[in-house]
């Protein structure tokens, strides 16, 4: 197992990049977590199996139709034993 936390750039707050996220993961395989961040950006934390965790690295790149995604950050991250699923999170 492996984790990546995702940090997402652009225009990605008010386009659905959360819940589409959330579909992407459940999709992919992953377990984790996304939340909106006050700067503007959307952060995730995801986890799991390597290639599944990378499918939804490369999937954050694109985010759903309305979103316009200018960068992403990506680092390696700790796996979190609680998470079984993928869901939202409060904005910090």
């Amino acid at each position: 197992m492996i984790a990546r936390r995702v940090v997402v750039h652009g225009r990605v707050q008010g386009v659905g990049y959360r819940d589409a996220a959330v579909q992407a993961a459940y999709a992919i395989g992953v377990a984790g977590w996304v939340r909106n961040v006050r700067d503007g950006t959307v952060e995730a934390h995801a986890q799991g199996d390597p290639q599944a965790v990378e499918r939804f690295v490369e999937w954050c790149r694109r985010g759903p139709p309305l979103a316009r995604v200018s960068g992403v950050d990506v680092s390696d991250a700790h796996p979190e034993a609680s998470l079984r699923d993928f869901s939202w999170r409060a904005t910090t």
